[in-house]
């Protein structure tokens, strides 16, 4: 075994294969643990997208290997969409990756070096310390605070910054914990990246998925003389995750810019592989660009009324506490072991939940926070208040 093999796992499938805990046999399962909006049919990409695809696919003008960054089209278009003021851009700052998994694995190996640190958030996305362990790249991860919204502690972020520090990584809007940075607080941590000269990692891959109320605020979009590289895709907003095309940006700050070595690591690294699907790239423009915005609106407030389902369903049940998700797909839910007379911890809530009730979520400690659970806000309703009646029939069972 390589070594590269050996110091690669997946936080998930670390905690998930070891509970092998079979369903009730009696209550057909209901699974709010993949973050795959396509899963119940409800979440449909839209009309003009399968039609402009089909179009390009008839035409047989992308059936070659396109450009290992992506086609130049491509790369304009999502310029186009995702410029700023702040930090401007072109063709020549966008790189096309096979997701936006295969983007964050090129962002990692190309800011920073084995032996030094990265900065994640507790609870994050738990690929990032994957990609992280497989490089030699070592993590610290720092807090975000469920009585905030989760915000970042950036008291606590401050402390883990040192001289092996190579970068912050962000995500907002957030998976697992559906909440979305204010300006003020982005700015907050832009003033805190530029105190210690270290750049931003920002995944953007829910950017706009939030709910009525809210504003996404790109990172980049905030004049600041922080570098920013984002990343993001097609999977979520457009509802497509299996369609595997996914960008980075990169943000160089007109007045200071300082990540020509980062630009041309990511170019070399891209060639590591041919690149994403050619048919789809040459759909891209079309995609971003002509994408009624009544689809967008439409799967937001439907997130948002499935969000609101579950606040309703559980939020009154003993021993469990919703924060209230802000956008994306997910809902954090805390659990107080001190309510439950023989649930020690989240993994075991998860095992009973499966085991009497047929229902999956991911345990917190999947994303380095235990005592919570994450649900997926995907299924149809009437499924979801299903899942949710049998959460709040576990919890009365197993109440103190």
């Amino acid at each position: 075994m390589t070594i590269t093999s050996e110091r690669t796992s997946n936080p998930i499938r670390a905690i998930v294969d070891n509970m092998k805990i079979a369903p009730n046999p009696a209550k057909p399962v209901i699974s709010l643990a993949l973050g795959d909006p396509t899963v119940f049919g409800n979440f449909n990409v839209h009309k003009s997208v399968t039609d402009t695809l089909t179009k390009h696919l008839i035409s047989g003008k992308a059936n070659g290997y396109p450009p290992a960054h992506g086609m130049e089209a491509a790369r304009a278009a999502i310029a186009k969409k995702y410029t700023v003021e702040a930090a401007p851009l072109t063709a020549n700052d966008v790189i096309i990756a096979s997701g936006c998994s295969g983007a964050i694995d090129l962002c990692i190996t190309a800011m920073a070096n084995p032996g030094q640190t990265i900065l994640l958030p507790r609870p994050g996305f738990p690929l990032y310390q994957t990609l992280a362990d497989s490089k030699g790249i070592k993590i610290k991860y720092y807090n975000l605070d469920p009585k905030r919204n989760w915000e970042i502690d950036l008291v606590h972020l401050e402390s883990l910054i040192d001289s092996t520090t190579a970068f912050i990584l962000i995500n907002n809007p957030s998976n697992p914990c559906g909440s979305n940075f204010s300006r003020p607080h982005l700015e907050s941590v832009l003033a805190l990246a530029e105190k210690h000269y270290l750049p931003i990692l920002a995944d953007e891959i829910y950017a706009d998925m939030v709910f009525e109320g809210q504003t996404f605020t790109p990172l980049a979009s905030i004049p600041s003389p922080v570098p920013v590289v984002s990343v993001g895709g097609l999977a979520k907003r457009w509802l497509v995750p299996g369609w595997r095309v996914g960008w980075i940006l990169v943000h160089d700050r007109p007045q200071n810019p300082v990540l020509g070595a980062i630009r041309t690591s990511l170019l070399k690294l891209s060639q590591l592989i041919i690149g994403a699907n050619s048919v789809i790239q040459a759909a891209l423009p079309e995609i971003l660009h002509d994408t009624p915005q009544e689809f967008y609106d439409h799967t937001n407030a439907q997130l948002e009324k499935h969000a609101k389902v579950v606040q309703e369903e559980l939020g009154k049940v003993s021993g469990l506490q919703i924060v209230v998700p802000q956008g994306a797909m997910y809902v954090m839910v805390g659990v107080d072991v001190t309510q439950f007379k023989d649930i020690p911890n989240d993994i075991v809530f998860t095992e009973f939940l499966m085991a009497e009730e047929s229902v999956m979520a991911l345990p917190g400690q999947c994303f380095g926070y235990p005592n919570f659970f994450r649900i997926v806000t995907c299924p149809v309703e009437d499924k979801l208040r299903e899942a949710c009646r049998r959460i709040a029939e576990l919890c009365a069972r197993h109440h103190v």
